[in-house]
């Protein structure tokens, strides 16, 4: 099943799911509850500032994919909403932490995946994350991928591929470091030029003056 979501319905469908888990005396959300869930300030990468709209257009978008709907509970005059993701792709338990934390995250490592899905499932060890992803990559389509190795770490970050391939992703923040590291490397250098240039001119100065002297 090819599905392809946008940045607010990755949010949304990820929000659904941790609160599903972490939170099930209060699921499904109602609309505000969701719209919070989103705008999340912790546990959010990046932090989004949805609005109501935003975010009924994007359940509006998961329910024409059959990944979310909503529902009316007798004890409740107040509209809900559920996500249906086990409906649509029958996932483990392990499966569906790992992906949530990679929909509400970004690309992540096995390490940071282990410590950051401890609330959905307690993965024993590093291998099971592992594990859980090597199945997600499997799917077909596939529904992670490992991305290149950033130099000078250990471990390779995987990413989710329901918003489409992740090529396009902009650099890490350690690549910008080595960015931002290099430019100023050439602002010292041309201040030194510059300083150099003023000392030259400075000593032609001085010659002209005796000279003229």
């Amino acid at each position: 099943m090819n599905i392809l979501l946008n940045e607010i319905e990755v949010r949304v469908l990820g929000s659904l799911i941790e609160k599903d888990i972490t939170t099930p005396d209060y699921y499904p959300l109602s609309m505000n509850a969701l719209v919070n869930a989103c705008n999340q300030k912790s546990n959010r990468d990046p932090v989004m500032d949805l609005d109501e709209d935003a975010v009924r257009l994007g359940l509006r978008n998961l329910g024409e994919k059959g990944l979310a709907v909503h529902v009316n509970s007798s004890d409740s005059r107040v509209t809900k909403y559920e996500h249906h993701l086990q409906e649509v792709f029958n996932f483990t338990r392990p499966e569906t932490a790992v992906l949530c934390v990679l929909l509400l995250r970004g690309p992540q490592t096995p390490g940071e995946l282990r410590g950051r899905t401890e609330r959905m499932h307690r993965f024993e060890h590093l291998d099971d994350v592992q594990s859980a992803l090597q199945k997600l990559m499997e799917r077909d389509p596939a529904l992670v991928k490992i991305l290149p190795r950033i130099p000078g770490t250990k471990e390779a970050r995987y990413a989710h591929l329901l918003a489409g391939d992740v090529e396009g992703l902009a650099p890490p923040a350690e690549n910008r470091v080595v960015i931002s590291g290099l430019e100023n490397e050439r602002v010292i250098k041309l201040e030194e030029d510059v300083a150099e240039l003023k000392r030259e001119i400075a000593e032609l100065k001085e010659k002209i003056e005796r000279l003229s002297g």
